[in-house]
């Protein structure tokens, strides 16, 4: 995942792969794995889409804490994470999106979909926002998180340079104003 994350699909080649897992490059063991270059793609996908699926369910997650402020806090920390651990994906979906739309789509689903409707079940369970409010809210507040890590982890930059905490901090100021009636 880190070559395919680095060079794309395209520059990529199977005896990079080898060498990366510790097999003899261009001997062709990897075969003996996987049937092809993108079945390598494919898996690493899918064990990340596995890892995250079992980390994801926020409305579980910090259940007990008792504190909306500490709830959501902990929350932003977890998505920010979350980001950065999967950098890797992250670019792979990006870089792949438009050459292999059938290998990634499923995943940018998985990614976007559950993390986007788990916050949002998560504040109508929470936080008693309304269904109809619950959604909008949850796009507009993940969807800061991500934009705010996304230059970061796609293009190696921070052009905004605002650090973790004071981020955090604001976006649990905005989303506690939005919850209140």
């Amino acid at each position: 995942m880190e070559l395919f994350a680095q060079h794309g699909y395209k520059g990529t080649s199977v005896a990079q792969i080898e060498r990366g897992a510790g097999l003899t490059p261009g001997a062709g063991g990897i075969y003996h794995h996987f049937r092809s270059k993108e079945a390598i793609l494919s898996a690493g996908i899918e064990r990340h889409l596995g890892r995250l699926a079992a980390l994801r369910d926020i409305r579980h997650v910090f259940a007990g804490v008792g504190d909306l402020r500490t709830q959501l806090t902990l929350t932003a920390r977890y998505v920010l994470t979350e980001l950065d651990n999967e950098a890797e994906l992250l670019r792979i979906v990006v870089s792949e999106a438009r050459a292999r739309p059938d290998l990634v789509e499923d995943a940018v689903q998985q990614i976007i979909s559950a993390t986007y409707g788990g916050f949002a079940g998560w504040l109508r369970d929470n936080a008693g926002v309304p269904p109809e409010k619950a959604d909008a809210v949850a796009a507009v507040g993940l969807g800061g998180l991500v934009s705010a890590r996304l230059l970061r982890v796609l293009l190696g930059t921070d052009p905004v340079g605002i650090d973790d905490e004071a981020l955090i901090a604001t976006w649990v100021d905005m989303i506690l104003s939005h919850l209140s009636p």
